[in-house]
């Protein structure tokens, strides 16, 4: 069975929904332009949270 993507799964229970830092949009930004993308997406959002949530 394939696993799920992130849209297709709902949040867990302790997620906290915040918005995203200037430094997590600005390195999200960064992934979505190296992928060619105009905008980041969701992955792009995802990763750029969890990069700055794994530096504190």
């Amino acid at each position: 069975m394939p696993k799920k993507t992130p849209w297709e799964k709902p949040a867990p229970k302790d997620a906290h929904h915040t918005h995203l830092t200037e430094a997590e949009k600005r390195e999200a930004r960064e992934r979505a332009e190296e992928a060619g993308r105009p905008y980041p997406n969701l992955v792009d959002n995802m990763a750029g949270a969890r990069k700055h949530e794994d530096a504190e």
